[in-house]
């Protein structure tokens, strides 16, 4: 089963997540559809509120393996194991609508929120697996936001590292390093990482 790194971004660099809520529908979100869905994410909502548990509304037939992500204000990199034929096709399509009926709903908007096909890259190696998993939790210090990948909750790391309880990935089926070892894999590349996301604006210019 192939994994790939998969990214998509918002129309024109449109905020697409506004506040906690938002973040925190989108990872719901993802969650939610790794397996083909039985209930649309809306009535699920309804059921959960009466104690009708997701174990017993989930399908057993999963689209895919959530390896890592990170939602960052007008894109989201997720790193995936596709495990059915077209399932990260079918995975985007279904989060990425979803997403979009309640944030133009929430806002009052209409059309598209995200631009073009979703793009993905095949990950070659068990090597390049973790040195994206690291450059994907980066991406929030890479562009300023925060100091330190831990000051930032919408993405994977935390888990990675024990400081969050909600299991959103099964990083275990894939690594076995423990969580002191990856913070320090990590951390050792924050530096070279700002740099470059600094030359990178520098060339652009």
């Amino acid at each position: 089963m192939e994994i790939y790194h998969v990214f998509t971004k918002s129309i024109a660099k449109f905020t697409v997540f506004l506040d906690h809520k938002d973040y925190a529908r989108m990872i719901e979100l993802l969650k939610y559809y790794k397996n083909k869905p039985i209930l649309k994410f809306s009535d699920y909502k309804k059921l959960k509120e009466t104690k009708v548990y997701y174990n017993s509304v989930k399908s057993e037939t999963p689209f895919v393996e959530i390896i890592a992500y990170c939602l960052m204000p007008t894109h989201i990199h997720l790193v995936l194991q596709e495990i059915s034929p077209s399932g990260i096709s079918e995975y985007m399509r279904i989060v990425l609508d979803s997403y979009t009926r309640y944030f133009n709903k929430r806002i009052g908007r209409k059309g598209p929120l995200w631009e073009g096909r979703v793009k993905r890259v095949l990950v070659e190696s068990d090597e390049q697996l973790l040195h994206l998993t690291r450059y994907v939790h980066l991406n929030p210090v890479s562009a300023g936001i925060v100091e330190k990948p831990e000051d930032w909750v919408y993405s994977s790391y935390r888990e990675y590292i024990g400081m969050e309880k909600e299991k959103v990935c099964n990083k275990e089926k894939f690594f076995d390093f423990s969580k002191k070892e990856y913070k320090k894999f990590v951390e050792d590349r924050i530096d070279y990482q700002r740099s470059l996301e600094i030359i990178k604006h520098i060339i652009l210019e």
